[in-house]
């Protein structure tokens, strides 16, 4: 099934969208309500193509690598929304072809043989474009820059249920793969100083955030290229996600004790067949750097709660627009010449101030609308703060 669109001559940057799943959809949403791209969205699955529902976007589908990389060679900038283990075939393409690419990947390995790639590539690499890794690392850096000696940085992120049921107290939001990746493999941090590996689901801590009560814990990917920036330079660097209490309990059940960690083909099954999905999700970010700022001792925060909200008439959850918004954001700073035009890009390359003044990635600093259908209007973020300042 495909449907094209002819150039349009006033959106001259063509882009090329790979999925059209959930997070595939809401990136071609956010795009055509800005208007400045001709848009094509491939994917394997006719069905999902058909289910699109943006108009003025062409699709393709594609059924073997020969069309992949003719729809990628005629492009500028490709999106991947698709699975991990597909970040490198598709970004080893786009080195081919000298096309932009921007990816949502929090795998760890994927995004170092992307930088293997990236040098002396005639175009843009820009991996881990969505919330975390994505923003988190963007404001994670700024804030450590504004002290003049990081001593920790601590990042926080949950992708939650409104309203949370079981005994999990969570549903899927997103790729059932990518959270098994972030709940089995090993962690990047900094420990005194120095880059190191920890391990998933340690470091269990509680956190009491506008009066509701989390647990974080250890996970993987969520820093991005942070701990290869900041080592040396900060004492103590972590990435935790935030669950709601007894999450971590049972996800040591199921991992270690029943070693469903090293059979993940059937934890993927358990997981996709037990656990709904949901549409009413809530963002939860906590970000903090604590140091030395004129001889005393300071920290910085930014929090945020984000809901959903409708886009030209179709709900996205809170973790498509946090998602989408992060990469539709890196492609326009990438087009607009704020950021090299070639070779590897880090989130942390982002000034923060740039991030939230575009028209994507303002949803992480202005009030807004929110969740379900009809509820009433709510806070999305609160700005950056200075405590103890």
């Amino acid at each position: 099934m495909t449907r094209l669109h002819p150039v349009n001559a006033s959106h001259p940057h063509r882009v090329l969208i790979l999925g059209a799943g959930h997070i595939g959809r809401a990136i071609a949403l956010l795009l055509e309500d800005a208007g400045s791209y001709t848009l094509t969205v491939a994917d394997r699955d006719a069905a999902a193509l058909k289910r699109l529902q943006v108009h003025s976007a062409a699709t393709l589908q594609v059924t073997d690598d020969a069309m992949l990389e003719a729809a990628i060679a005629g492009h500028h900038a490709v999106l991947n929304a698709l699975p991990f283990h597909q970040a490198v075939p598709v970004a080893t393409l786009c080195a081919r072809h000298g096309v932009h690419y921007f990816d949502l990947t929090e795998d760890v390995a994927s995004t170092r043989a992307i930088q293997a790639l990236a040098e002396g590539a005639r175009s843009a690499f820009m991996p881990q474009c969505g919330l975390a890794p994505g923003f988190i690392g963007v404001v994670g850096n700024a804030l450590a820059q504004r002290l003049d000696r990081v001593e920790g940085l601590q990042l926080r992120v949950g992708a939650l249920p409104r309203y949370p049921q079981g005994a999990l107290r969570y549903a899927m939001t997103w790729s059932t793969e990518g959270l098994i990746n972030e709940y089995c493999n090993p962690c990047d941090a900094i420990v005194q100083g120095r880059r190191t590996s920890v391990p998933a689901l340690d470091g269990l801590e509680t956190l009491l955030i506008d009066g509701v009560e989390y647990e974080a814990f250890n996970t993987s990917g969520g820093l991005g290229t942070l701990p290869q920036t900041w080592e040396g330079r900060v004492g103590q660097l972590d990435y935790k996600s935030v669950r709601y209490p007894g999450h971590h309990a049972i996800l040591q059940l199921l991992l270690h004790e029943l070693r469903l960690r090293d059979r993940r083909d059937l934890l993927k099954e358990l997981l996709d067949g037990a656990v709904p999905t949901t549409q009413q999700d809530v963002i939860v970010i906590l970000a903090s750097a604590r140091g030395q700022r004129d001889g005393r001792l300071v920290q910085e925060s930014y929090a945020a709660h984000i809901l959903g909200a409708s886009v030209r008439g179709q709900m996205l959850s809170a973790i498509q627009r946090t998602t989408a918004a992060g990469i539709c954001a890196a492609l326009d700073l990438v087009m607009a010449g704020q950021l090299p035009q070639a070779g590897f890009i880090g989130q942390e390359q982002i000034a923060l101030e740039d991030f939230l003044a575009n028209r994507f990635g303002r949803i992480y600093r202005a009030p807004g609308s929110v969740g379900d259908a009809g509820s009433p209007q709510a806070p999305l973020a609160r700005s950056l703060q200075a405590v103890g300042a």
